[in-house]
């Protein structure tokens, strides 16, 4: 978008928030850079430039705007629609890849040499893999100046940075103050757009509490909704407004708790380390699908008559995804052809007997869930479940645990499919349905789930699957979206919010 100047003059002009993360707008008169949203006075055509990452914009010398904050937007909603090599880079650039294993380690992940990689996202982006992961560094570094009183020094590291100076030259290029005036500027016990007041935390963890910036509208009620009736004891719970689960990340565990807010996300991360600060971030914004455009997705599904009173009733919809891609696709096997609550029971004791205890427990999550390799050793007997079931699911455990499938967020979607297809007792359901929660395909339609099917019906479309199929085609590419407005039809609890005051630990 950000090479159609008009188009960006007028959502400038108007304070469009729905375009915050679409683009960046550098003035040229002050060297800063904003969101379109930004509050401040809007400057002349002439004089603004626009880029399409706030990494391009630093690397032209424009400092983040103190008041619009640009580096806090949500994300760009292209890479939720795309595919192809730079969108799976953005993604891996966002779960922290380049900060551990360098640009060479992003291209052998995307299977391209180095210097394609490179090529590519600057064409896209207006800049390379490393200054896309220096602004990430960046932000974390900020969080971690506001949210908490660690040594600045503590920050440097713990933010991804290789040395002191570096971070000090970075957040000065970035924000135009030094770190130490960036913490004494942050405001004596009044709490800034990314923080609040913390709860104490347990001794093994630090505590980062911080705001989730999300686009709207934005309907919470499925998407939490799905998160606490699907929770699994010692992993997941409902508790005081919030959903809290524990996850895996690449330095150790972590526990998030997330709570929708009128305007954001008021998210909580307990980190036993803070250089997944940034990862962690990642993961919460992905499983509440928080960079949709849900502006596109409510037009596109609104112009189908039988779609749009859906639509209207409830825009803003998200789909729920899963912060850890091989658990959830393990939970999706687990759940074939079983009620949610079977499916719960059976994921609780799978984490019971092989679950990773955590350092102290959050309230009722004691555990993660057990790696495809803690499983491989795994008697398939010990699954209350049928035959056919349990090899099912022995199969993917291999999978996952040999590299042979891959289902996270950063892998090639036609090759997951291709693999998870060729695997026995895996059917079209199951591959649409971790097309959809693990590698985030916006298009994604299950059409022989049993609770689309009757959706479909109730307003006047096919049931049966190949018909609806093609009755969905004009959907595209938002079908995963239909699905959720389809599961809404039923009184389902993954379609809406607990009541106030719920505490679902084996809802």
């Amino acid at each position: 978008m950000h090479t159609d100047r008009e188009a960006c003059a007028a959502a400038v002009r108007s304070r469009d928030a729905r375009f915050d993360g679409w683009f960046f707008t550098g003035v040229r008169t002050t060297g800063i850079y904003c969101r379109p949203s930004c509050p401040a006075m809007t400057p002349k055509a002439g004089n603004m430039v626009f880029y399409p990452s706030a990494a391009a914009a630093q690397a032209e010398g424009f400092r983040a705007c103190k008041r619009c904050r640009p580096d806090t937007t949500p994300g760009s909603p292209e890479w939720n629609v795309r595919a192809d090599v730079v969108a799976r880079a953005m993604r891996l650039i966002a779960d922290g890849v380049v900060d551990r294993d360098g640009v060479a380690g992003l291209a052998t992940r995307l299977g391209y040499s180095v210097r394609q990689v490179e090529r590519q996202v600057r064409a896209e982006l207006g800049a390379g893999p490393l200054a896309l992961a220096r602004a990430q560094r960046a932000q974390s570094a900020r969080l971690l100046i506001e949210t908490t009183d660690l040594p600045l020094a503590d920050v440097a590291f713990a933010a991804g940075f290789g040395s002191i100076r570096a971070f000090n030259q970075t957040v000065q290029e970035v924000y135009a103050v030094a770190p130490r005036d960036l913490r004494r500027t942050r405001g004596a016990g009044r709490a800034g757009p990314e923080q609040e007041a913390a709860p104490a935390s347990p001794q093994a963890w630090q505590l980062v509490p911080l705001r989730l910036a999300v686009r709207r509208p934005f309907l919470p009620d499925n998407v939490f909704g799905h998160l606490a009736a699907t929770a699994v004891p010692g992993i997941e719970e409902w508790r005081d407004g919030a959903y809290v689960r524990s996850l895996r990340l690449p330095h150790g565990p972590a526990v998030v708790a997330l709570a929708p807010e009128p305007d954001h996300v008021a998210a909580r991360l307990w980190l036993s380390d803070l250089r997944d600060l940034g990862v962690a971030v990642s993961r919460c914004r992905w499983t509440l699908d928080l960079d949709a455009d849900p502006q596109a997705v409510d037009e596109a599904l609104g112009a189908d008559r039988r779609l749009a009173p859906l639509v209207r009733r409830a825009p803003g919809r998200r789909v729920p995804r899963s912060g850890d891609a091989e658990e959830a696709a393990l939970r999706i096997v687990l759940g074939q052809q079983v009620s949610t609550a079977a499916a719960r029971t059976l994921a609780a004791r799978l984490v019971a007997s092989h679950g990773t205890a955590l350092p102290e427990p959050v309230g009722g999550v004691t555990h993660g869930f057990p790696a495809p390799p803690e499983l491989a050793d795994l008697d398939p007997a010990a699954l209350a479940m049928p035959a056919a079931r349990r090899r099912t699911f022995s199969g993917l455990v291999r999978a996952l645990a040999d590299g042979d499938v891959d289902v996270q967020p950063t892998a090639d979607p036609v090759a997951a499919r291709e693999g998870l297809a060729a695997l026995p007792g895996v059917g079209p359901w199951t591959v649409e349905s971790i097309a959809m929660r693990c590698l985030g395909d916006p298009d994604a339609f299950p059409a022989t789930d049993l609770g689309v099917r009757r959706g479909a019906e109730s307003v006047g479309l096919p049931g049966a699957p190949g018909a609806l199929v093609a009755a969905s085609a004009a959907w595209r590419p938002w079908r995963a979206y239909a699905v959720q407005h389809l599961w809404a039809t039923s009184d389902h609890p993954i379609n809406r919010l607990p009541e106030p005051g719920t505490t679902k630990e084996s809802a």
